[in-house]
């Protein structure tokens, strides 16, 4: 197992266990997971964001803490907040990564993921010039998101 999968398990072992919000010193976990601090940075910035359901709060200084709150959101809140969350543009990687960070936190089923993915893939959409791709991609996504909340 990787780092990074062994400091999000412990985060969420956390969360389960502390009723949804879990309080960390970044380098007392660190020296726990024997890691380094940045690497819990990592995680937390890439796996415990608004879009997938958490608050992150931090206070810096010697007692300083990170917490993490599970957000009580409903499956079209959540929705909604992954479809503001877009941009004008979306590359591939990035749609695929929402989607499986949507199944997840409950906010698509498998196969609205799976329909979605077909529609925004890089070959549903190479018939498209490389420079329209993105824009294109953004579009569709946010739009079927719409309707899936419905």
């Amino acid at each position: 197992m990787r780092i990074s999968d062994s400091v999000a398990n412990y985060i969420l072992r956390l969360l389960q266990e502390e009723n949804g919000t879990a309080e960390i010193q970044r380098n007392e976990l660190a020296n726990y997971l024997g890691c380094v601090p940045s690497q819990i940075n990592y995680v937390i910035t890439s796996r415990f964001t608004p879009e997938q359901g958490y608050l992150v709060e931090s206070r810096r200084g010697g007692g300083g803490y990170i917490r993490i709150t599970r957000l009580q959101l409903s499956q079209a809140d959540r929705i909604m907040h992954v479809v503001n969350s877009i941009g004008g543009e979306l590359d591939g990687g990035t749609a695929r990564a929402m989607l499986q960070n949507m199944v997840q936190s409950g906010a698509l089923n498998s196969s609205q993921a799976e329909l979605i993915h077909a529609a925004v893939s890089d070959k549903t959409l190479s018939v498209l010039p490389r420079e329209l791709r993105d824009t294109v991609r953004a579009a569709i996504f946010k739009n079927m998101l719409l309707v899936t909340r419905t």
